[in-house]
C-alpha cells in the first residue's frame, strides 16, 4: 500500500476527542440531575448546547470518516473490490453494541429504556450511507432535507411502534438517549458532502498547521481514536465514582 494511505487525519481524530469529552462531560450533569444530587435543567442552557453539540459533531464525523476509509480501501484496491460487505459489517458491529445498551438499560431501568440510541443510529448510517460515499453533491442535498423534514417530524406521534428509528414516535414513548434517523442521518450525509470535497483522493484539500505532535493534540487525538470504547464505560465509571464519593448507591438500579 502507498504510504499515503496508510496515514490518518490527526484534525479527524482530534474534533472526534472533542466531542467525546463533551458527551462525557454531559453525561456527568445528566447523571448529577438524574439522581437528584444536583438541581440544574439539562434540557436547556449549557448542559443542552454540550450535548447536542457534542451529538451533532460526533455524528458528521461518521460521514466524514466513512469516505476516508471509503477513498483509502478503493485506491488501495484499485477500485475493483466490493466494499459492501466490510461496512455492512462494521455497522452491524456498532448496532449490536446498540443493542447491548438497549439490554442492559431494560434491566436497570424501569423508564428511559434506550431502544434507539447514538450507537443505534451511527451503525444503521454506516450501512444506509454505502450508497452515498462515491457522490459529492447528492449526499448534501439529501442530508439538508432530512434535516429539514426532522423540524415537521419533531412532534410526529403514532399509535405503533414499529417506525420510532425513522422519528416516528409512539404515544406515551420516553426514553433516555434517541436518534431517528431523520433528522440525524442528514448530519451523517453532510459529514460524506464535507468529506468528498475536503479529502478528494485521500489527500487533504486544505492547509493545516503542523500541530499533530503537541501534547494537547496527541492526547484528544488518542481519545478521538478510541471514542467507542470510551462511550461504552464511560457511565459506569461515573456512576461507580459517585457510588466511592458516597453520592449514591446501587438502589438507584429499578428506583
Amino acid at each position: 500500500m502507498d504510504s499515503y494511505l496508510q496515514k490518518r487525519f490527526w484534525e479527524v481524530d482530534v474534533f472526534r476527542g472533542i466531542a467525546i469529552i463533551c458527551m462525557v462531560i454531559y453525561h456527568i450533569f445528566f447523571d448529577l440531575y438524574f439522581l437528584g444530587i444536583y438541581e440544574t435543567d439539562i434540557h436547556s442552557g449549557i448542559p443542552l448546547l454540550i450535548g447536542r453539540g457534542a451529538a451533532i459533531i460526533f455524528i458528521f464525523l461518521v460521514g466524514v470518516s466513512l469516505t476516508l476509509s471509503y477513498s483509502r480501501a478503493r485506491l488501495s484496491s484499485g477500485g475493483k473490490k466490493n466494499l459492501f460487505p466490510k461496512y455492512l459489517k462494521r455497522g452491524l458491529i456498532i448496532f449490536f453494541w446498540g443493542l447491548v445498551i438497549t439490554v442492559v438499560t431494560g434491566l436497570f431501568l424501569e423508564r428511559g429504556v434506550i431502544v434507539f440510541g447514538i450507537l443505534h443510529l451511527i451503525g444503521v448510517s454506516i450501512i444506509l450511507a454505502y450508497p452515498f460515499l462515491k457522490y459529492r453533491g447528492t449526499p448534501l442535498i439529501i442530508g439538508f432535507f432530512i434535516i429539514l423534514l426532522g423540524f415537521f417530524m419533531e412532534g410526529a406521534y403514532v399509535d405503533f411502534p414499529w417506525l420510532l428509528w425513522i422519528g416516528f414516535k409512539p404515544f406515551g414513548f420516553y426514553t433516555f438517549d434517541y436518534f431517528p434517523l431523520v433528522p440525524w442521518f442528514g448530519f451523517v450525509l453532510l459529514g460524506v458532502f464535507t468529506g468528498n470535497v475536503l479529502y478528494e483522493g485521500y489527500q487533504r484539500q486544505f492547509e493545516i498547521c503542523d500541530c499533530e505532535d503537541r501534547p494537547s493534540v496527541r492526547v484528544l487525538d488518542l481519545f478521538g481514536r478510541h471514542s467507542l470504547f470510551i462511550y461504552l464505560v464511560h457511565q459506569p465509571i461515573i456512576l461507580g465514582l459517585l457510588m466511592l464519593l458516597g453520592y449514591t448507591d446501587v438502589s438507584f438500579v429499578g428506583f
